[in-house]
């Protein structure tokens, strides 16, 4: 004869299939709180904000810098022997100067137009390979310039100091300036160039 008390134990328990299931909690890979990735959207809004601006900042500067270098040289004529277009350093000096005010000119006018208008010139991409090839190409123009003229002034100025030379050692202390400034500006161009998807 079986025991009730042990009947009613047996079919009361239903077995490990009857419990309620709980799914384990994602350690590793978390459900993120409401307003996680609208945060971190504007977070990245800012920070490509920030690199716009500081990228037309850069350009700003080196477009001065190199427009100075560029008067500074072509205004460097005190007769005979010294006028810069004797000087095929100088004369280089002068092109790259050129060269420089020209591509930082019109890349901060596509920067100001990109920053206050909707619509781009160039696709986002192609806009970034364009700033990121210029900023290189002109880097190395430009310090390629300096250390041309460099040695030809500290030559110059051992045998006499004059306005010629000084002016000289001028030119070339704005093409540097600018040369820094377009390679903080090509630092920025190819994080920019970093973050483009290509899908």
């Amino acid at each position: 004869m079986s025991n009730p008390d042990e009947g009613a134990t047996h079919n009361g328990d239903a077995g490990p299939s009857a419990t309620a299931f709980t799914p384990p909690a994602y350690v590793e890979n978390p459900t993120p709180a409401l307003g996680f990735g609208v945060s971190s959207i504007t977070r990245r809004w800012k920070r490509e904000d920030l690199f716009n601006k500081g990228s037309l900042i850069a350009r700003g500067f080196a477009f001065l810098l190199s427009l100075l270098s560029f008067i500074i040289t072509a205004s460097n004529k005190h007769g005979d022997w010294r006028n810069f277009d004797n000087y095929e350093e100088y004369r280089y000096l002068l092109a790259i100067a050129i060269l420089s005010t020209l591509y930082t000119g019109i890349q901060a006018l596509i920067h100001v137009n990109a920053l206050w208008n909707v619509k781009q010139i160039l696709n986002q991409r192609i806009s970034a390979m364009v700033d990121f090839v210029g900023d290189q190409v002109m880097s190395y123009l430009l310090i390629s310039s300096v250390s041309a003229a460099i040695p030809l002034t500290n030559r110059m100025r051992e045998g006499q100091d004059n306005a010629f030379t000084d002016s000289s050692a001028s030119a070339i202390s704005m093409s540097f300036f600018a040369f820094l400034t377009l390679a903080i500006s090509a630092v920025v161009s190819g994080y920019k160039l970093s973050t483009q998807s290509y899908i």
